[in-house]
């Protein structure tokens, strides 16, 4: 008799150790090899626009002249006052950079690539053969909500996929809803959001794709299967001291009938 409550007990928790989990995956939609048309390019580059904080860093054959040029990059200048600030180049509200040799250059309305090319040619009479390096230091994407690890992410360059992103915190924990990915866009005054779903592989032919500076990427929490997760465990925390108990009692029972 003993042996069978035991029994019984056993089987009770294991029947609630089992769930029937909801299908969740990236690009459900694909369901065989497949070749994917229209795939969105990753020509994006950022503009450079006022306030944004740019690292900017030469090198040349005249090595005198690249550490003057680069020891500046330890001071921000906004309109007529500078603030030491460890690193970085603030571009003024004219859209203009401060610079060594240069003074005061337009930067506004150029990608970053456009804006070294231009630094390339402007620095020639000064050094010889100077290679130019520009990078954001304020761009940055924020990734939250039901992911490993929510964070904000640095976006010195570009482009950087959604995916990217959402791995780079670690990926979605179990309890996410890959069909309903949030991002949070602000264009000028303005802020469009835009709802993704990742298991529709036609995510790839998608504007959408790539985020830009300053998204925000909301992983929503499946709360259905979180609140089942939960009853899941409550009910075999139960079975379990249940189970326990029986086995307590038969023990006690056996030892005083003996």
């Amino acid at each position: 008799m003993s042996k069978l409550l035991v029994c019984l007990s056993c089987l009770m928790l294991l029947f609630t150790s089992c769930k029937t989990a909801k299908e969740s995956q990236y690009f459900k939609t694909m369901t065989k090899d497949t070749t994917i048309t229209g795939f969105v390019n990753n020509d994006f580059e950022a503009k450079i626009k006022a306030g944004d904080n740019l690292s900017i860093v030469i090198t040349s054959l005249s090595k005198d002249e690249d550490i003057l040029f680069n020891q500046a990059a330890g001071e921000i200048v906004s309109g007529n006052s500078t603030a030491t600030t460890g690193i970085g180049f603030l571009v003024a509200t004219d859209g203009t950079v401060a610079l060594h040799r240069l003074g005061s250059v337009k930067a506004e309305g150029k990608t970053r690539k456009e804006f070294a090319l231009y630094l390339q040619n402007a620095m020639l009479p000064y050094m010889k053969d100077p290679i130019a390096n520009v990078y954001f230091l304020n761009h940055r994407v924020t990734v939250m909500g039901a992911v490993k690890s929510p964070q904000v992410l640095s976006l010195p360059g570009e482009p950087l996929s959604l995916l990217d992103a959402i791995v780079l915190s670690g990926d979605m924990i179990e309890a996410s809803r890959k069909d309903d990915v949030m991002i949070i866009r602000e264009t000028g005054n303005e802020k469009t959001v835009k709802h993704i779903n990742l298991e529709d592989h036609s995510l790839f032919k998608s504007p959408w794709y790539y985020v830009q500076p300053n998204d925000i990427v909301y992983v929503k929490p499946d709360i259905e299967k979180m609140e089942r997760e939960e009853k899941r465990r409550r009910v075999q925390t139960t079975v379990t001291l249940i189970a326990s108990g029986v086995s307590l009692i038969l023990i006690i029972a056996d030892r005083i009938f003996r």
